[in-house]
């Protein structure tokens, strides 16, 4: 039984407040990001946050650097966001990603979908990070501490060849 007296705090977004899909300079919002999905229909909030970590491939890495052609890098976002809405059955789903540089612990993609039942919210979210990596014209550089040249990486962790 609920109590009459009790106040509850749910936040219903404002649409257009936070766009569904951003390709930025500016630092990510995440709470911003995880409030913009909720839903009253909505059982489950899943969300991502992808950082930069301090290694990879035995190297200790000094940032990253994200370039993209934006406009394009943006709509296929959108169509992303828009076919896992449909194919996982969600009410709303969330795609922020930062461009630049970045420094190790910055965030540099914010997902977050939601849905009536958790195993889609769990779903959706995964095939959205792991669709972005390998279909979005999004390019990371690692700068290493050795002092080796910068490397383009892939969206598999190898090296892209020039």
């Amino acid at each position: 039984m609920s109590n009459p007296n009790a106040t509850t705090r749910r936040h219903i977004p404002i649409p257009g407040r936070v766009p569904e899909v951003l390709v930025t300079h500016q630092p990510l919002d995440l709470e911003a990001v995880a409030r913009s999905v909720e839903r009253e229909e909505a059982g489950a909030v899943v969300t991502f946050f992808g950082t930069t970590r301090d290694h990879h491939g035995g190297k200790q890495v000094l940032r990253l650097e994200y370039e993209a052609q934006e406009k394009l890098a943006h709509k296929a976002m959108e169509k992303l966001v828009h076919d896992a809405i449909k194919r996982f059955g969600l009410a709303a789903a969330t795609m922020h990603h930062r461009l630049g540089s970045l420094e190790i612990g910055e965030t540099s993609v914010a997902i977050a979908v939601s849905a009536p039942h958790r195993a889609a919210a769990f779903d959706g979210c995964r095939w959205l990070i792991d669709t972005l990596k390998t279909g979005v014209p999004i390019f990371k550089k690692e700068h290493y501490a050795d002092g080796s040249p910068p490397v383009w990486v892939g969206p598999d962790g190898k090296p892209v060849k020039a």
